[in-house]
């Protein structure tokens, strides 16, 4: 004889089981795992010069405690190789060295005169709140002249909201200003870039106080009236894009 009251007791206890098995299974989900959220920028850098061309724009976002330069010090090594000699290359690894900085871009070439470049960066929303974005760029017909923007405030920027601003132009202190084609980039020199020897007395970042030129008097100069310039040297663009 079938023992009814021994089987019902058994089923009670295993049906509670395998509902609890079919729960367990469901809460582990079968979708992918959430994706982090990220936040994009356009920076346009626009070149408002007659004949400088400007090297390829370093963009870099950072939080608090980070700059490019700070007027009255001296540059780094990576500002010195950009003002010099138009590479980012070692400007934008110091910067991803660094532990306040989310994130860096490059441009993709000169930008001529009155040309201008649309350079995106990414970072994640969580990175959002006091972010800042800096950009750096050198004026190749000169010796160690660079331009620019330290730490602009972007973190509370809306999508579709947009930021604009002028900059003027940088000594770095690192190279005397000969105006020697020798010691130019660019194609109104052709000359060397980067060189580590500081031969500037001063080695300190300030203000640039611009290209005298052969017609202006400065009999060694190798410039002409064409490669001065006037403040501000380039306009810088920054939309939230989404």
């Amino acid at each position: 004889m079938i023992n009814l009251s021994t089987t019902m007791s058994r089923a009670l206890l295993l049906i509670p089981g395998v509902l609890l098995l079919q729960a367990c299974g469901g809460s582990n989900g079968s979708g992918p795992p959430a994706q982090p959220t990220t936040a994009s920028f356009a920076v346009t850098v626009s070149n408002l010069t007659n004949a400088q061309p400007l090297s390829p724009v370093a963009v870099i976002a950072h939080a608090d405690g980070y700059r490019i330069f700070a007027v009255g010090t001296a540059a780094s090594v990576g500002l010195e190789e950009l003002a010099e000699g138009g590479d980012n290359t070692a400007l934008l690894a110091e910067a991803a060295a660094a532990p306040q900085v989310a994130a860096t871009a490059s441009g993709a070439a000169p930008i001529g005169p009155a040309g201008s470049e649309v350079v995106s960066i990414e970072v994640l929303e969580t990175e959002l709140p006091g972010l800042q974005l800096s950009v750096g760029t050198m004026l190749v017909n000169t010796n160690d002249a660079f331009s620019g923007a330290n730490a602009a405030l972007v973190g509370d920027m809306a999508v579709g909201d947009e930021l604009s601003f002028y900059s003027i132009a940088y000594d770095a202190g690192t190279e005397a200003d000969t105006e020697r084609a020798l010691e130019i980039p660019g194609p109104a020199g052709g000359g060397e870039g980067f060189n580590p020897a500081r031969d500037d007395q001063a080695d300190r970042v300030a203000m640039h106080a611009g290209v005298v030129s052969q017609d202006d008097g400065l009999a060694t100069s190798d410039l002409s009236e064409q490669e001065r310039f006037d403040n501000p040297v380039v306009r810088i663009r920054i939309e939230r894009v989404n």
